[in-house]
């Protein structure tokens, strides 16, 4: 079976277009095909629509709720979880990414050619200070988190089970799944495609979110910063034993009768400001580690809608669904 995850926040707009495609797709794949929508808390009326229109459509579902937003990545972690299928891929509700891509994606595993497949960013329609802000994440991410990430950045993928019960296993907080899945290793391929322009709503990915995405990756996969604040730290430490050798000097041969007020109120600044920028360091680290210390879930599934099809096969509905992550 192929499971095809969505995760679902503020695309009320684009539900109607997006189950058109699927429908549309799911002709296309010829063994057992799923779709696994998850709302991230969404809200809109994503999950109404959703609850209202699946029943009437020829696809094979399931509906999955959390009890508040808790990120796209979680949401895609409890779509994995929830899927039945052998092969799994994910797809963004705004269809910015060619639905076209899953069946590519279902090919490839299919045929044993690899164990996870991305898709490659060539070109998209976003606002040029979107795409400002992106090209420089993903320089950054490239080069000093994952260094054999694709250029232009992967936002959709598709995995063997095996590699979605390694996923499973992961209990970090606050981490970056795309990250995880070049960690892990396996065998990889990746297919190209032109990203889209949005036609309807308006993105949830704001730059508060894609900052925090960036310091949660560099933070999770990286001990970059630590090793910035020990080089700036060594630097520090060189200058100022230099700067004392030279007013050790300039004092002995009387050249400084009184001490200086500006070197000392600069000493103090500097020391002040690297003492402030190692404890932010610090405590960024120390936070991750006291927030993967509690092992609190990622997610709270708060309903899943099982939903067959429209040929007459059993539909059943489970609350209070226990999530194993």
């Amino acid at each position: 079976m192929f499971s095809l995850v969505i995760p679902v926040y503020k695309n009320e707009s684009s539900l109607n277009r997006l189950l058109e495609e699927l429908v549309k797709l799911s002709s296309h794949v010829r063994n057992d095909f799923e779709v696994v929508f998850v709302v991230d808390g969404s809200p809109d009326r994503c999950l109404e629509i959703l609850r209202s229109r699946l029943p009437s459509t020829p696809l094979r579902t399931q509906l999955i709720s959390l009890s508040r937003n808790f990120g796209s990545f979680s949401a895609i972690t409890a779509g994995l979880e929830c899927s039945q299928g052998d092969f799994f891929a994910v797809l963004a509700a705004d269809l910015q990414e060619p639905p076209e891509l899953v069946l590519q994606f279902f090919d490839i595993l299919r045929k044993g050619e690899a164990d996870i497949v991305f898709g490659c960013r060539t070109k998209r329609a976003d606002p040029w200070l979107s795409q400002l802000f992106s090209n420089l994440f993903w320089l950054i991410f490239r080069k000093f988190v994952v260094r054999d990430i694709p250029r232009g950045g992967v936002d959709v993928f598709g995995c063997t089970r095996m590699v979605r019960d390694r996923i499973l296993q992961f209990r970090e907080v606050n981490t970056n799944l795309v990250a995880l899945l070049f960690w892990i290793g396996f065998r990889r391929q990746f297919v190209s495609y032109e990203r889209a322009g949005r036609l309807e709503d308006k993105s949830a990915w704001t730059f508060r979110k894609k900052l925090q995405y960036c310091l949660d990756s560099i933070f999770n996969f990286t001990d970059l910063p630590i090793q910035l604040l020990l080089y700036v730290g060594t630097f520090g430490m060189v200058t100022a034993v230099t700067m004392a050798l030279v007013v050790l000097i300039f004092r002995l041969i009387g050249h400084i009768r009184v001490p200086g007020y500006t070197a000392i109120v600069l000493a103090i600044m500097f020391f002040g400001a690297l003492t402030s920028l190692g404890l932010g360091i610090i405590g960024q680290y120390l936070w991750l580690t006291l927030q993967n210390t509690r092992q609190r879930p990622n997610y709270i599934i708060s309903s899943v809608q099982e939903i067959k099809d429209s040929r007459g096969e059993e539909r059943s509905k489970r609350a209070n669904y226990e999530p194993l992550v």
